[in-house]
């Protein structure tokens, strides 16, 4: 408990330094250490929620949050959050779907951390049609497996060049914060046993400390290049160790 309780901490400060909150990686460190597989979800998507709340307020205090790009994803994203959240699976689908959401979700952020060596970005607007859908598909595997979506949302943005990387930062925060909040609802929808999930508690006051050093590293000391390099690695390293797990 003391070693994963370390590693969310680890985990906090390198997302939370990128505006993400972690799910992803939460959840693979959890099915390294047998947590039961039944209670990922909650926790990942809770301790998301303490890891981003801080830096969504940041950001809407400092108005870095362009509304007009991040809305129709939210419009999509929100209901099918709860659908996700709302549905069980068997542990070996679990376990393929989020063996393939790290290995995704690693090579998406290595692909953005290329994309911020641009200094000179050309906006292309994207379509509400298509961010509505786009946002439907993230926030359906989102609350199905306890992930908040920035993790895909960002490089998708970044790879379509519709925003600007201080708005595209602060999107993917803010539509992590409600996805995860809306797949928390519909993970209480199911018979979760909490007396199961409330053992882990030392796990949310690690990722809250973690938040804010984060914060702090992302506003004083490391460019989000370097960050969004670090996490890359660090998710396809755990993506790996996780598909020797299930080859075993």
């Amino acid at each position: 408990m003391i070693i994963l309780t370390l590693f969310f901490f680890i985990t906090a400060i390198l997302y939370s330094s990128i505006g993400f909150g972690g799910g992803s990686t939460y959840l693979a460190l959890m099915l390294i250490w047998d947590v039961p597989y039944y209670i990922f979800p909650l926790i990942a998507l809770i301790c998301n929620i303490i890891v981003v709340t801080g830096n969504s307020i940041n950001f809407i205090i400092t108005k870095n949050i362009n509304l007009s790009l991040i809305t129709p994803f939210l419009i999509g994203s929100i209901p099918f959050a709860f659908i996700g959240g709302s549905i069980s699976i068997e542990k070996n689908l679990f376990e393929i779907l989020l063996f393939l959401t790290l290995l995704t979700a690693g090579l998406l952020l290595f692909i953005e951390s290329k994309s911020l060596k641009k200094n000179e970005i050309t906006i292309k607007p994207i379509s509400k049609f298509i961010s509505i859908i786009i946002g439907s598909i993230i926030g359906f595997f989102s609350g199905l497996i306890g992930i908040g979506g920035g993790i895909f949302l960002s490089p998708i943005l970044f790879l379509l060049k519709s925003g600007y990387p201080k708005h595209i930062t602060s999107s993917a925060s803010l539509f992590i914060l409600i996805n995860s909040v809306f797949g928390v609802a519909g993970q209480l929808t199911k018979n979760i046993v909490l007396d199961e999930f409330l053992k882990y508690w030392p796990l949310f006051i690690f990722v809250l400390l973690g938040g804010q050093i984060g914060s702090i590293l992302n506003i004083k000391l490391l460019s989000n290049k370097i960050l969004a390099l670090m996490t890359s690695f660090l998710v396809i390293f755990v993506a790996i160790r996780m598909g020797f797990k299930l080859i075993g």
